[in-house]
């Protein structure tokens, strides 16, 4: 059994729905715990309206590339496009850290999957969540969450806002 650590993110429709949606589709995988949603401000030089972000924590009998098709899975039903690298999204799953059944982290450098991914260390809109829900979380390579979010630019980490519906 592996364990995984998904950042999923929606920026167009009905963000919220979407997400919770998702959430539900990857609670039939097996156990799962998950953030709240937080909205944040977009990432990369393409203008787009705020996301909505959580973080889910699952395990599974998928090995690293069987999480990654079920992320696309996820994204397709949602109807994901990908016509602009980091433009608006119905649905962005990205696998950020995937553990073997023996308690040991998975890497790979291979251009469709990267792992632990290449910068979710830099991402507040990945750590905050995370943190949410694994106070002792430890990204590979990089060391324990809630010490890269005291890394980060206080002013991203405080862009990283709980949501609430209404």
């Amino acid at each position: 059994m592996s364990r995984v650590v998904l950042s999923l993110g929606a920026n167009l429709g009905d963000r919220a729905g979407t997400l919770r949606a998702a959430l539900a589709a990857l609670a039939e995988d097996g156990p799962l715990a998950h953030s709240g949603l937080y909205e944040t401000p977009p990432w990369g030089p393409v203008r787009q309206p705020p996301y909505l972000n959580a973080v889910a924590v699952l395990g599974g009998d998928r090995d690293a590339r069987a999480w990654l098709a079920r992320a696309h899975e996820l994204e397709q039903a949602a109807g994901r496009t990908r016509e602009v690298r980091w433009g608006a999204r119905t649905l962005d799953v990205d696998v950020v850290t995937v553990t073997g059944e023996h308690g040991e982290p998975v890497v790979a450098d291979d251009p469709e999957l990267t792992l632990p991914h290449p910068r979710a260390h830099e991402r507040a809109f990945v750590l905050v969540p995370w943190l949410a829900v694994d106070a002792d979380a430890e990204l590979p390579g990089r060391g324990r969450v809630g010490d890269l979010v005291a890394a980060l630019d206080p002013a991203e980490v405080a862009a990283v806002v709980p949501w609430h519906e209404g």
